[in-house]
């Protein structure tokens, strides 16, 4: 009989220790509903976008709009200024931008972008293409949008200096002539 009771006991604390688990998750899944509920007040709040496709194509859409209002000017002087560059493309219209390109150790490119206000303005800026700013003639055009993904494939080339030797591998071919003395035959 005394065996029995003891089953009953431990079949008792089983069975609350199992509710006790279900309460808890039950509390753990009422807290996630209530973080995923906050987390999309917030993301709305914060006007982002839930479709990271739909942010791509607008972040595309959105760059082709302000290079449709952007000119590449090249041929820039290394030592002339973004400012110098606003004064000289001034006339054209409210520049909202001017971007000297420079390499991994800030020297500058020799080439500018420059962004307007308004797309008519590009037409203007185009008609300043062949005049000079620090005594270099200025070339510019209308930028272009670059497509992801549409990256230009550059063949490699061969290199001079390997052009007559055999390839690493390569069986090297038989001696012609002994290898004891020159003209001597085998």
């Amino acid at each position: 009989m005394e065996g029995d009771d003891v089953d009953m006991d431990a079949a008792e604390t089983n069975e609350s220790e199992l509710d006790d688990m279900k309460k808890r998750l039950k509390e753990m899944e009422d807290e996630a509903a209530a973080l995923l509920e906050m987390q999309a007040k917030v993301e709305k709040e914060m006007g982002s976008v839930q479709d990271p496709s739909a942010s791509t194509a607008a972040s595309q859409a959105n760059r082709e709009e302000v290079d449709s209002r952007s000119v590449f000017v090249g041929n820039v002087d290394y030592l002339c200024t973004p400012e110098e560059v606003q004064q000289h493309f001034q006339a054209c219209g409210t520049i909202n931008r001017v971007t000297i390109r420079s390499d991994k150790y800030g020297q500058p490119k020799g080439y500018a972008y420059v962004e307007f206000l308004e797309s008519v303005a590009v037409q203007e800026a185009l008609l300043l293409n062949e005049s000079e700013l620090h005594g270099r003639q200025l070339k510019v055009t209308v930028k272009r949008t670059n497509l992801p993904g549409m990256k230009q494939f550059r063949a490699r080339r061969p290199n001079p200096y390997m052009m007559g030797f055999p390839p690493r591998g390569a069986p090297m071919p038989p001696y012609l002539f002994s290898p004891y003395g020159y003209g001597y035959p085998i």
